[in-house]
């Protein structure tokens, strides 16, 4: 199934330059910008330096502990184990759970448990994040799910921190 619904995404690219060149955007640009919008609406809206820290030591607590699991799993890319995929960039790292899902759920929910209207907003970003790295053959679904529930866990546990 995992491979299945990989594939069903995969086969999204490859057919449309502008359409690789957005997911390209999407998946390896637009988190970038992502950040820059996290900290931009916490420091000039709220201008709350603990919630600052909170939301982006979720974050970063959820990226480390994914790029430490990534190492005890050693799950390799699409493209790894499928010649037929080639994907839109390149990454180098074990893919299981996926760093960029981890970190963006995460500051999301960290965001949503204090602005419920911002926090859906940035929900959507971290799951466009996580569906065009499988559109550009990066990653597994599974992989983005782990990233998913791994980065929930750690914010919903830090929230009354």
């Amino acid at each position: 199934m995992n491979n299945s619904i990989f594939f069903f995404f995969y086969n999204l690219a490859h057919k449309s330059e502008f359409f690789d060149k957005f997911v390209i955007f999407i998946a390896d640009i637009f988190p970038y910008i992502v950040i820059i919008f996290a900290f931009v609406f916490l420091f000039f809206y709220r201008k709350n330096f603990k919630e600052i820290i909170l939301v982006f030591f979720s974050g970063f607590l959820a990226w480390f502990v994914a790029y430490v699991l990534k190492f005890l799993f050693h799950t390799e890319r699409p493209f790894s184990i499928f010649t037929n995929v080639n994907p839109l960039f390149s990454e180098t790292s074990y893919a299981f759970p996926s760093g960029h899902a981890t970190f963006f759920i995460a500051l999301a929910m960290a965001l949503f448990f204090n602005h419920k209207k911002i926090g859906y907003v940035f929900i959507i970003f971290s799951l466009l994040i996580g569906v065009a790295r499988i559109i550009a053959g990066v990653h597994f679904p599974v992989d983005i799910l782990g990233g998913l529930v791994l980065g929930f866990t750690i914010a919903f546990f830090l929230k009354n921190v």
